[in-house]
C-alpha cells in the first residue's frame, strides 16, 4: 500500500524557510525536523552531481510543496519548486517523476540524477513500444491473411481458378487489375524488382492481374515483397494495397482480333500539329454564349454548331434556318483536301464541334438518316479516343481514334452501326499501340493497358440531305419507317411448321422474359390451390410447365416435381429449392404411372396445332396410375361468360405500371393503346375458322395465307390463334397501329423501341373444347369441367 506524506510550510515561516535573498536559497527542510528549527546554510555537498556546476540556485517566491510517495517497490519524488534542473525553471510533468531515494532535503545524500532518471524512463518507454510494434504486426499479418482469403473467393467467382498454398512461377495479384485503374507499365516496373517475367496477363476490367516468374524462386520473393505493399496509381494521388497468392498455370482465351465495321476507316496524321492548334485557336468556348447554352443543355460535353443547328430534341437539322457565317474559313483548306483524297463526295455545310473532358462521352447513336448524306467524317484534336461501335446483333467493335486521326463513316458504319464514346477517365488500349498506331481493341490479355484520357476536341462535319433516304436498311431508317412491313407467321401446315412456329414464338420468348415474367407470378390460383391441398399425404405430383414453381411448394405433405421447357424458369425454380427439371410436355422424361396427379396450368394453349394440344393431354394421361388425377388450365375464348367480365378485361382500366396476371398468369398486362389492333383481314379469317368449326369444339383447321393477328391486350379475343405481346418492364408507349403497318424485326422480339416487346403465340379454346379433346382420350373420364376466370378447367381420371 503506498502511503502519501506532505508538508505544507505556512506565511509566517516563509523568512525562516527561504533564508536571505542576498544569500541565496537554502535548502528545504528534513520532514524529521520541527518546521520552526533554523535550516543550516546550503552546502555544495548537498547538491546532486549534476547541481554542483550551478554555484547559485534562485528559488520562486511561492512556497515550496514537496510530495513523498512511499511504495513496496520504489520511491518517487515529485517536486513543484524549485525545479530539478539547474537553470530551469517550471514544474516538473506529471509524467517525469523521478526514480530513486526519498527526498529528504540535504541531509538525505541528494536527491536522484534527472539523467539518470530520463534514461530508466527511456528505457520502460522502448520497452512498451516493442509490444506496440509487434502488437502491430500480428494485426497487419492478420489482415492480409484476411485480404488474401477475399482475393480467391473473387478469383474462383469470377474465373473458376483456384489458388494453391505451394509456390508456383505464377501469381495473381489482387488491386492490380486494369479495373482497378492499374496501368500495364507501371505494373511492370513494379514485379519486375523481383525477377524475370514471363507473362503479364491484365483481363479487361478484372480488379487483379497475373503474372509469371522464370523461377519459383522468384515468385517467392514477389509474393512475400508484395503482399500488403502500398502502390500509388499513376499520377491519380490514389493509393492501393497489393495482395497476392499462389496460382497453377492460367490459361486465358484471347479474343479473336475482329476488324472495322465495313464502310469504316481511320486515316492517321491527316493534319499537322500547327494546323491543329490553329483548328482548336478558332473555337471561342469562353466567349460565345451560345456554346455556353447549348453546354448547360447537353451537360457531357461542351457543342458549337456552324452551318446548321443540329436539334437535339428531334435528332434532325432545320434544313430552312442556316446558321450565319457558314462554316470556319480555317475549314476550307482541310475539306479541299478530304475530297481531293476521296474520303467524301460531298462538300460538307454543317460542321458540330464537340469538346470532351476526361470522364465525358456520348451515348451510342445512329445519325438520323433523313437529316444527312452517306459520308461523315470526324476529325480528332488534342488528345487520342477510344469510340465504341455497335451492329443490331450486339456484336461490338472498339476503334481507337488517334489524335490529328480521321475518321470516315460510310455505307453500313454510317446506317446500320450505333457508335458513341463511353463516358470514363481511361481507355483500355493494345499497349503496343499506344500513342502510334490505329486499330481495332481486342481483349489480348498480354497487351493491353489503361491510358489516361485527355481533352479532346472532335471536329464532325456532315452534308445536309434534301430528299428521304432510301438506304437499304430501312429497320432503322426514319425515312422508311413503318413503309415496310416484316411478314408475321402464318397458321402452320405441318408438324414441322408448327414446331417451328412454338421454337419461335414461346420457347425463345420465355427464356428471354424469365426473370421478369418470374417477377409477376406470385398469386396462386384459389381452385388450384383446392385441388392441390385436396390430394392424400404423401402423393407424387408432377407439375407439368411448372415456370417459377408457383404451385410447387403449395402443400408441403406432397412430393411435387415440376418440368419446364425453359431453363432459365427451371433456374428459378432451383434457387427456390424446388425440384425441377427442363423438358417438353410432348415427352416428359418420367416412367408411365408415376405420379398420383398432374397439373397443367396454361400450357397446352402454347401448342399451335390440334394434334400437338391432344399429344400434351395423352402425356399427361400416360403419367398417371391407375384412380390418378389432372388438372388442367387453357386461356378461354370467352372473357365474358353468362354476362360477367373475366379479371382480364376488368383491370383494362386500372393501374398501368402494375404488373398483372393474365388469364392462369401466362401473359403480362398491356394497356391496349400500346399495342396494335387485330385488322379487319385477320378478323375475316377467324371468322372463317370459326364458322368452319362450330359443332366441331373450335378445332379449326388453319386457312391458308392467314397470317396470325397480334391481340390488344385486355380486349376481347377476334381470333383463337394469335400473338399476345409481352412489354419488358421500363418500355416506352407506342402509339396506336393496325397490324399492316407495325414494323417486326425477325424473330420474336420488336427492338425499335428502346425496351423490346416480345410475342408468344396462343391458341384461346372455345366452350367445350377442352372437354371434348380429353373425352377423345383412351382410358380417362372427365371428373369435371368448369369456367374459371377466364380459363377453361378440366379435372381428368385415369381409369
Amino acid at each position: 500500500m503506498t502511503t502519501i506524506l506532505c508538508t505544507s510550510v505556512r506565511k509566517n515561516n516563509r523568512e525562516s524557510l527561504t533564508g536571505d535573498r542576498r544569500r541565496g536559497p537554502r535548502p528545504l527542510p528534513s520532514l524529521r525536523k520541527p518546521p520552526s528549527l533554523p535550516v543550516p546554510e546550503h552546502r555544495d555537498t548537498a547538491l546532486s552531481p549534476c547541481q554542483r556546476s550551478e554555484k547559485t540556485i534562485r528559488e520562486p517566491r511561492a512556497p515550496p510543496f514537496t510530495g513523498v510517495f512511499f511504495s513496496p517497490s520504489s520511491i518517487f519524488a515529485q517536486e513543484r519548486a524549485p525545479s530539478a534542473f539547474a537553470g530551469q525553471q517550471g514544474p516538473v510533468p506529471l509524467g517525469g517523476l523521478r526514480a530513486g531515494r526519498r527526498h529528504v532535503g540535504g541531509r538525505s545524500g541528494g536527491a536522484a540524477c534527472p539523467k539518470m532518471a530520463a534514461a530508466s524512463q527511456i528505457t520502460n518507454m522502448e520497452v512498451d513500444r516493442t509490444g506496440e510494434d509487434h502488437l502491430k504486426v500480428r494485426k497487419m499479418k492478420k489482415k492480409i491473411m484476411r485480404k488474401q482469403l477475399r482475393a480467391q473467393h473473387t478469383l474462383m467467382r469470377h474465373e473458376g481458378i483456384e489458388c494453391v498454398s505451394h509456390a508456383t512461377q505464377s501469381l495473381v495479384i489482387a488491386n492490380a487489375g486494369l479495373g482497378n485503374g492499374m496501368n500495364r507499365k507501371q505494373l511492370l516496373k513494379t514485379v519486375e524488382e523481383y525477377g524475370l517475367v514471363e507473362a503479364l496477363l491484365m483481363p479487361p476490367n478484372k480488379p487483379y492481374s497475373f503474372v509469371k516468374y522464370g523461377s519459383t524462386e522468384e515468385a517467392k520473393k514477389a509474393f512475400d515483397a508484395l503482399n500488403g505493399k502500398e502502390l500509388m496509381l499513376g499520377d491519380s494521388g490514389q493509393n492501393v494495397v497489393l495482395y497476392s497468392n499462389f496460382v497453377e498455370k492460367v490459361f486465358w482465351k484471347n479474343a479473336v482480333p475482329t476488324n472495322l465495321p465495313p464502310g469504316l476507316t481511320v486515316i492517321e496524321k491527316v493534319v499537322s500539329p500547327e494546323e491543329e492548334r490553329r483548328m482548336l485557336e478558332s473555337i471561342d468556348w469562353i466567349g460565345d454564349e451560345d456554346a455556353q447554352n447549348a453546354q448547360k443543355t447537353l451537360k457531357h460535353r461542351k457543342v458549337k454548331h456552324f452551318g446548321y443547328e443540329f436539334r437535339y430534341d428531334n435528332n434532325n437539322v432545320d434544313k430552312d434556318k442556316p446558321l450565319p457565317g457558314g462554316l470556319p474559313e480555317i475549314c476550307s483548306l482541310f475539306l479541299e483536301k478530304c475530297l481531293k483524297q476521296g474520303y467524301i463526295k460531298h462538300k460538307p455545310d454543317q460542321l458540330t464541334v464537340n469538346q470532351y473532358e476526361p470522364g465525358q462521352g456520348i451515348p451510342p447513336h445512329i445519325d438520323t438518316h433523313s437529316a444527312f448524306e452517306d459520308e461523315i467524317i470526324s476529325l480528332s484534336l488534342g488528345a487520342e479516343i477510344v469510340m465504341d461501335f455497335k451492329h443490331p446483333d450486339g456484336h461490338t467493335v472498339a476503334v481507337l481514334l488517334p489524335r490529328c486521326s480521321l475518321l470516315v463513316m460510310s455505307g453500313e458504319s454510317r446506317y446500320l452501326w450505333t457508335h458513341g464514346i463511353t463516358p470514363r477517365k481511361y481507355d483500355i488500349i493494345q499497349a503496343s499501340e499506344l500513342g502510334q498506331k490505329v486499330g481495332t481493341i481486342t481483349a489480348d490479355v498480354g497487351d493491353i493497358t489503361l491510358n489516361q484520357r485527355k481533352t479532346r476536341t472532335s471536329f464532325t462535319f456532315r452534308k445536309v440531305r434534301r430528299s428521304p433516304c432510301n438506304c437499304i436498311y430501312p429497320s432503322v431508317c426514319d425515312s422508311q419507317k413503318g413503309q415496310q412491313r416484316q411478314v408475321q407467321p402464318s397458321f402452320p401446315h405441318n408438324e414441322m411448321e408448327a414446331s417451328e412456329l412454338e421454337q419461335e414464338y414461346v420457347h425463345k420468348v420465355y427464356e428471354e422474359i424469365a426473370t421478369h415474367f418470374s417477377s409477376t407470378r406470385h398469386s396462386p390460383w384459389p381452385r388450384i390451390v383446392e385441388f392441390l391441398r385436396s390430394l392424400p399425404e404423401g402423393s407424387i405430383v408432377a407439375d407439368v410447365g411448372c415456370g417459377n414453381g408457383k404451385y410447387l411448394g403449395i402443400n408441403k405433405d406432397l412430393y411435387m416435381i415440376g418440368c419446364d421447357r425453359s431453363k432459365n424458369l427451371v433456374d428459378i425454380c432451383g434457387e427456390k429449392n424446388f425440384q425441377a427439371f427442363v423438358g417438353d410436355a410432348l415427352s416428359v422424361p418420367m416412367r408411365s404411372g408415376s405420379c398420383d396427379a398432374c397439373i397443367s396450368i396454361a400450357v397446352i394453349h402454347h401448342f399451335s396445332t390440334a394434334e400437338r394440344r391432344l399429344a400434351a393431354l395423352r402425356e399427361l394421361a400416360r403419367l398417371l396410375r391407375p384412380g390418378g388425377t389432372a388438372l388442367i388450365y387453357v386461356w378461354a375464348m370467352e372473357q365474358e361468360y353468362k354476362n360477367q367480365k373475366s379479371k382480364y378485361l376488368k383491370e383494362k382500366h386500372g393501374n398501368k405500371d402494375k404488373e398483372e396476371e393474365i388469364s392462369s398468369g401466362m401473359a403480362q398486362r398491356l394497356p391496349g393503346d400500346q399495342m396494335p389492333e387485330s385488322s379487319s383481314q385477320d378478323s375475316a379469317c377467324t371468322d372463317q375458322l370459326l364458322d368452319n368449326s362450330k359443332d366441331k369444339g373450335c378445332g379449326a383447321k388453319p386457312v391458308a395465307d392467314c397470317r396470325l393477328p397480334v391481340h390488344t391486350n385486355r380486349t376481347s379475343f377476334h381470333s383463337q390463334d394469335l400473338l399476345v405481346p409481352w412489354h419488358l418492364k421500363g418500355g416506352t408507349k407506342k402509339r396506336r397501329e393496325s397490324v399492316e403497318t407495325v414494323l417486326f424485326p425477325a424473330g420474336s422480339k420488336e427492338s425499335q423501341g428502346p425496351s423490346p416487346v416480345f410475342h408468344r403465340y396462343y391458341h384461346v379454346f372455345c366452350e367445350g373444347e377442352l372437354e371434348a379433346a380429353c373425352r377423345s382420350l383412351d382410358g380417362v373420364r372427365v371428373q369435371k369441367s368448369y369456367y374459371d376466370q377466364g380459363n377453361w378447367c378440366v379435372v381428368l381420371e385415369k381409369l
